[in-house]
């Protein structure tokens, strides 16, 4: 009798990046649940290395196509706490603006295009859009938007240009961008109407419970800057991070796997944790329309972050509104001046799957002697397996088939950016000493 079993699927492409699970099952015990990435390591930080410090924020925005705001952001700030810089709160509204575009374009993908098909019981969101016409034009209209708001503040959509370390290379005309009220204001529109049919679905049971980690500002909802908090009390500055978490590597992947220190704890990142830690700071209509969702953020499942993306995704619309509005005239001063120096200077934003930190080490000749950079899904490596083995562990008398697609449905709640730390490609299952099954 053969006693092994294996299940290999093709590439499933509602996420970014290249990965596998492998699962091992015998005698009806879980045994070992790994998140295999196994995408070629990119080796930026080493790119990173004797390269003029002004590159950093381009460079950088190549880790990720979807997200290179929340690297260029992270960048400039980085090397700026190295430099001493400190830029005008001119500066920071219009980087708060250019992230609010980046949380409406990724969050829109996302929702509409890659996760609302497992919901809806579709294999994709063009064949979904046979029967929700209206709701996948809607999600391609609030992205289009989004599209606008980086292309005029960062100089275009897809890997924007404009950005600098110590601001911005131009500021964005006051003309193109009051032009945008009208679509921001009918888009926050559809995305409320969005958000009540989203929540209005069915959701797995929660399988477990979470340790939050976000930034936490005093007086925004966390995108540029703030402190590293967590559910279990932890509050720290940002240069405190790496004494706190720590990267190691696994057999399993190519990519690290973050944990928490003293105990490498696994910990979440992402809207999850952002809403629970930092509610009170969202915007008066996306806290408004949170109330009436009724949901238990305490108690809430990974699957609801669906929900979580909804609301942040109608703040990042509130907020750009109101910065639009009051965006009188163009600023003076769109970069401040420095001077290269031996020192070492770190920083995290919130990029849409969660907390991103750099570190880099910087010469007196404006050269990058060394780059860390610890991204989002990285961070909830850990956890995404975790989650995996309760979900086996639950559901470990369902088909090959039902159980495979319980799992990408599970990974895909985290929107896990594959090729920033994993599109999953296949799921090897063994079960052994058991009587071999055909899926």
């Amino acid at each position: 009798m053969n006693n092994r079993r294996e299940l290999a699927i093709k590439t499933l492409t509602r996420v970014e990046g290249e990965g596998a699970l492998n699962a091992t099952i015998r005698n009806g015990v879980v045994e070992q649940v790994e998140l295999n990435i196994y995408e070629p390591p990119r080796y930026f930080e080493g790119l990173l290395r004797g390269r003029p410090l002004e590159e950093a924020p381009d460079i950088t925005a190549r880790i990720c196509g979807i997200c290179p705001v929340a690297y260029q952001m992270t960048a400039c700030q980085a090397m700026e706490d190295a430099l001493g810089i400190r830029v005008t709160d001119e500066i920071n509204t219009l980087r708060r603006l250019f992230y609010c575009g980046e949380w409406i374009t990724n969050h829109s993908v996302h929702v509409f295009l890659l996760h609302l098909p497992d919901f809806l019981g579709y294999e994709s969101s063009i064949s979904m859009a046979a029967d929700y016409r209206e709701l996948v034009e809607s999600g391609l209209q609030i992205k289009k938007v989004g599209n606008q708001l980086l292309d005029i503040v960062g100089g275009r959509a897809v890997h924007p240009i404009n950005a600098a370390i110590g601001g911005f290379h131009r500021a964005p005309s006051q003309t193109a961008l009051k032009s945008l009220l009208p679509s921001l204001e009918r888009a926050i529109a559809a995305s409320v109407d969005a958000l009540h049919f989203i929540a209005r679905l069915d959701f797995p049971e929660p399988s477990g419970t979470y340790d939050y980690v976000s930034l936490r500002h005093t007086d925004e909802y966390p995108m540029n800057t703030g402190r590293v908090v967590s559910l279990s009390g932890l509050d720290i500055a940002i240069e405190d991070y790496e004494q706190h978490f720590r990267e190691r590597q696994v057999a399993h992947s190519t990519a690290l796997h973050s944990t928490m220190l003293p105990g490498d704890e696994a910990y979440l990142v992402g809207p999850l944790a952002r809403i629970n830690l930092c509610f009170d700071q969202l915007s008066p209509i996306a806290k408004r329309e949170a109330q009436r969702c009724r949901v238990n953020w305490a108690a809430a499942s990974i699957y609801q972050s669906v929900i979580a993306r909804m609301l942040e995704l109608i703040d990042a619309f509130e907020e750009a509104i109101c910065i639009i509005r009051d965006y009188q005239v163009e600023p003076a001063i769109t970069r401040v001046e420095y001077s290269p120096r031996d020192a070492v200077g770190m920083h995290a934003t919130e990029a849409p799957r969660g907390l991103l930190y750099h570190r880099y080490a910087i010469r007196s000749d404006g050269k990058i002697a060394e780059a860390k950079i610890v991204p989002p899904t990285s961070q909830n490596q850990a956890q995404i397996e975790l989650d995996l083995r309760q979900l086996l562990e639950a559901s470990i008398d369902q088909a090959d088939d039902q159980l495979t697609g319980s799992c990408e449905r599970l990974i895909r709640s985290y929107d896990p950016c594959i090729s920033c730390a994993t599109h999953f490609v296949k799921l090897n299952l063994t079960r052994a000493n058991e009587s071999p099954q055909r899926a």
